[in-house]
């Protein structure tokens, strides 16, 4: 059971992180206190989980016009959604969202990489020899 909590704790944690540093850096995008912030990053983690791929799916014909930069939008309306569902976190308009959207998912990433790092579960073995496509 804890092996499973583990990743999903951890994940919980670089979002909450990556918020609080945007919420630092963007003027448009505030939290009333921790709590806010907490609730926040949960309910963008369920967002991104749950709400994400079907707006991907159903967005699909115009992410391949915009060559997947229609992506963008769709992360920042995941955070606008969880601005309004959370009483304590505000976001100022769409291109705070847009660019503290893209803040938030590049230091993720960053900071994703050095918690999870060398662990030998996550690497990608290519095959040595032999035909693959």
């Amino acid at each position: 059971m804890l092996h499973n909590l583990t990743p999903f704790l951890l994940h919980w944690a670089i979002t909450a992180l990556s918020l609080w540093m945007a919420s630092h850096i963007f003027s448009g995008l505030k939290f009333a206190d921790t709590s806010s912030l907490v609730i926040s990053a949960l309910l963008l983690g369920f967002a991104n989980a749950i709400v994400k791929p079907i707006l991907l799916v159903l967005t699909l014909p115009l992410t391949l016009v915009t060559f997947g930069l229609f992506i963008l939008v769709i992360n920042a309306l995941m955070l606008l959604l969880v601005a309004q569902l959370v009483k304590g976190f505000k976001v100022a308009g769409f291109w705070t969202a847009l660019f503290a959207s893209m803040f938030i998912g590049l230091l993720s990433i960053v900071i994703g990489s050095f918690a999870i790092g060398g662990d030998p579960e996550m690497q990608i073995h290519m095959p040595q020899r032999g035909i693959w496509l």
